[in-house]
């Protein structure tokens, strides 16, 4: 390799080298609130059926115009299938179940809502506010149960708040009403989620 080509590589790997450590190694969301604003970190390589569908989701601007439509203190807040006055939002699409993947529902980390059916997440999503898993008596535990007569599918966990975590508090703090989707209590003033939208880092 001449001196011409080296110098020309070695100015090309140290630019991208320079650029990949300004890049997150995981996709960053922003979520802005009536409530305020988070930002979210997600796993794709330990949920990547979810965090696809879920980035497809936001950066189709799905997320938009939606509300948290269960909030529960001590527990969760839960949203993005909603319209406010209750109008059901949902994808036909839904992700296969990818809990057990090592992420636990614990305080901040973001998962799938799903019926009594464990794949049928869509696009209902929800934030833990607590510890939700078996070592934690307090409160339901979210995680999968394997090695047990009771064995059961847990809920998908994809990420977490990495930042404003103190405005998810004071979602799940919110005066509600029990009047949401299935008698569910609903913040009585809702609370949009006026754009969901990826973090782009120059």
């Amino acid at each position: 390799m001449n001196k011409t080509l080296l110098a020309l590589f070695l100015a090309l790997f140290c630019s991208f080298a320079f650029a990949a450590d300004k890049v997150p190694a995981h996709p960053h969301i922003l979520v802005e609130t009536t409530e305020g604003n988070f930002k979210l970190e997600l796993d794709g390589k330990a949920a990547p059926l979810t965090v696809a569908n879920f980035l497809k989701l936001v950066d189709s601007g799905f997320y938009d115009g939606t509300v948290f439509h269960r909030v529960i203190p001590g527990f969760m807040a839960q949203g993005g299938g909603y319209t406010p006055g209750f109008k059901l939002k949902e994808p036909s699409d839904t992700v296969p179940n990818e809990s057990g993947n090592g992420l636990r529902n614990e305080r901040g980390t973001i998962a799938m809502a799903r019926t009594s059916d464990p794949h049928s997440a869509g696009s209902q999503f929800f934030i833990n506010v607590a510890d939700n898993v078996n070592t934690n008596p307090e409160t339901a535990n979210l995680d999968p149960v394997k090695h047990s007569s009771q064995g059961r599918w847990g809920y998908t966990v994809f990420g977490f708040v990495f930042e404003g975590m103190e405005v998810v508090d004071k979602i799940v703090n919110v005066k509600t009403f029990n009047n949401g989707p299935g008698g569910a209590p609903a913040p009585v003033v809702p609370i949009v989620i006026e754009k969901m939208s990826r973090i782009t880092y120059d």
